[in-house]
């Protein structure tokens, strides 16, 4: 029987729930111009739901990972790829691993998804960190992307009394 540390299976509830971005503390969301995170939580697995909309065209993408073991995500969402021209391949598996840190305070997401830009086919590496701030009612996301030089900051404000 394999042993996995209590911070694999651990989840911090004040996670779960609707974010709300603040586009004036975040880096900007070119090809949007709204972007609500919603974080569900069952046991190891966490649900990231991206509702994006761009005035009318709206999107809704969710990648699920898993603290207790790597998994395979279809379609990996980036909120970016509206906007590089980094295009995701349609039906490929992204190996992610996902784990606790911080006391449960933050979540660190490893993904590798294959991409195609003008220079081919190959994959880019995407490192995202979901930490919680501000008394639980702020959650800050850090990006990083091997085809990127600076990271992704994005500010959001945790929803109350909306689904």
């Amino acid at each position: 029987m394999t042993m996995l540390p209590l911070a694999a299976w651990a989840a911090n509830p004040a996670l779960a729930g609707r974010w709300r971005l603040d586009t004036k503390r975040s880096t900007a969301l070119d090809g949007w111009n709204a972007w609500d995170l919603v974080v569900s939580l069952d046991g190891s697995r966490v649900d990231l739901r991206h509702d994006m909309q761009w005035r009318t065209t709206k999107l809704t993408a969710t990648n699920a990972v898993d603290t207790a073991k790597p998994t395979s995500v279809k379609d990996f969402f980036r909120v970016e790829q509206r906007h590089m021209a980094l295009y995701p391949i349609r039906d490929a598996l992204t190996p992610v691993k996902a784990e606790w840190l911080d006391g449960e305070r933050t979540l660190r997401i490893e993904a590798t998804p294959q991409i195609e830009g003008s220079q081919g086919i190959g994959p880019m590496r995407v490192y995202q960190e979901l930490r919680l701030i501000e008394g639980d009612k702020e959650l800050l996301v850090i990006e990083l992307h091997s085809t990127r030089s600076k990271p992704y900051l994005y500010r959001f404000t945790k929803v109350t009394g909306e689904k």
